[in-house]
């Protein structure tokens, strides 16, 4: 079983390098991150685009399976709001943290791409583009910071607390909340909780590029604000 201090450890990633080199810089966690956040992004489209009820239950199952898979690698992160959040946490450090942010960029890029490829317009389910306005942005800012907060509180607590050195539900508990999430928010916002899935988004057409801006603010901040609460609250568990 892997323990929450292996999902997490990072003791032989770049930031230890002393001396950069090309082979230095690429680390197997980045690939892990890439392949990951491109099932969930993919997921993600394809469910909305065909219309199906169960888009969260689709979306939160794609998570969960693709942090157990990839979890003892990379710590299963496939969110840059996530990543924020443990680098605040100290459990990356920054070169790290910037390579998943790239990788899980790129995943989402390519995602929407592939997304774009193999969903027939003329057979799929129309998808509303959100639009915002001043009252719905509000609403949308709120949501998802609320949402991407419980998301990254929820990953530091179930994969990097000491409190759970051995634990089989990670991946469980992480899902679920990116399910919990999307029914309960998902007519407001959409239910991104994601930057990367946020930007798949709208390369798909589902939100809308002027008022973009929204999502990736809310969801960093409650990534951050994650990071922090937990270390206030558990100072000793470095």
């Amino acid at each position: 079983m892997v323990t929450s201090q292996e999902l997490t450890a990072t003791p032989t990633r770049p930031d230890a390098c002393p001396v950069t080199t090309a082979a230095q810089w690429f680390d197997a966690s980045y690939a892990v991150e890439l392949i990951g956040t491109f099932f969930l992004v993919l997921t993600v489209g394809t469910a909305a685009g065909s219309g199906s009820p169960f888009a969260p239950l689709a979306i939160g199952a794609a998570l969960m399976v693709m942090v157990y898979a990839g979890g003892h690698i990379s710590g299963g992160h496939y969110n840059p709001a996530v990543t924020l959040a443990v680098l605040v946490r100290h459990r990356i450090g920054l070169r790290t943290a910037i390579g998943y942010w790239v990788a899980q960029l790129v995943a989402g890029l390519l995602a929407a791409q592939v997304v774009r490829e193999i969903i027939d317009p003329a057979r799929a389910q129309t998808v509303s583009r959100l639009t915002l306005n001043g009252c719905t942005m509000g609403a949308v800012l709120v949501v998802e910071f609320l949402f991407t907060f419980a998301l990254c509180y929820v990953v530091l607590n179930v994969t990097t607390s000491r409190s759970h050195p051995d634990n089989s539900f990670y991946g469980l508990a992480i899902g679920f909340t990116v399910v919990a999430g999307a029914f309960a928010v998902g007519g407001i916002s959409g239910g991104a909780f994601n930057p990367a899935v946020t930007v798949g988004a709208a390369v798909m057409g589902i939100f809308a590029w002027p008022t973009l801006w929204v999502y990736p603010v809310a969801q960093l901040i409650g990534g951050a604000a994650a990071g922090a609460v937990f270390r206030a609250l558990d100072p000793d568990d470095k």
